[in-house]
């Protein structure tokens, strides 16, 4: 498919030979925050973001999903930054609907940091949150695949800087004892923006659970605290 090919050339003439090297060491590759087996060509984000805002009305959904099974990092996450413009440039509800079944459809190969912070709340969230149907987020919570529990709590992002945190202190409630410490991190930093909206919530949430929190997940939460409240609740956890 033309456009693809387009998008493919596009990226590895902005590939960089020392930052393919250095994205796998620094990512920690096949140890849980990139899929095993992930192949990097070193194209910074913002090269993505570009190519991405030059394509994204030339390409259409069956030409993404070319794109999307990729093992190269930078062409699925190129093709996420696609979907995310088509889906905030469209006021057609049929359009949205066809991407978030896209966006469903594909959900494998959405499995690693990258790809679902860059997407999830941007489409699924936002979905969610304007039709007031939680559904999809709490099907992905119920998941037993960590990259879907991901999703859940990231596409709640939307949630929150609207001021609605009970959704997302049922999912982090739900992960609190999840045994990847990638999933505390998740939960701490959606917590710890929680805070940022309204400290009050985050308080009470903090009184209620901090001595069951990993300590990750209650690092990342108090991280905007200042110094003798975060030394309160770390003393309060060991």
């Amino acid at each position: 498919m033309k456009s693809v090919d387009d998008i493919k050339q596009a990226l590895e003439i902005l590939s960089i030979s020392e930052k393919a090297e250095f994205f796998p060491k620094f990512f920690k590759t096949g140890k849980g925050e990139y899929g095993e087996g992930d192949v990097f060509i070193g194209v910074t984000v913002p090269d993505q973001r570009s190519v991405a805002k030059e394509f994204y009305n030339k390409i259409s959904l069956e030409e993404l999903s070319e794109l999307l099974p990729s093992k190269i990092h930078e062409h699925r996450l190129t093709a996420l930054l696609i979907l995310v413009h088509q889906f905030e440039k469209t006021k057609d509800e049929i359009k949205q609907k066809e991407i978030i079944n896209f966006y469903l459809k594909h959900i494998k190969h959405i499995n690693n940091w990258d790809l679902v912070d860059t997407s999830c709340y941007k489409i699924l969230g936002r979905y969610c949150f304007e039709n007031q149907d939680s559904k999809i987020l709490e099907k992905l919570s119920d998941s037993k695949n960590m990259w879907e529990m991901r999703m859940a709590i990231v596409g709640t992002m939307h949630h929150i800087k609207r001021g609605q945190f009970e959704l997302t202190k049922n999912f982090a409630l739900k992960n609190l004892k999840h045994p990847h410490n990638l999933m505390h991190k998740a939960n701490g930093w959606l917590l710890r923006e929680m805070g940022k909206m309204n400290e009050k919530e985050l308080l009470d949430f903090l009184n209620l659970y901090y001595k069951e929190m990993p300590r990750t997940c209650l690092r990342y939460a108090i991280e905007k605290f200042d110094e003798k409240l975060r030394q309160d609740y770390l003393k309060g956890r060991i």
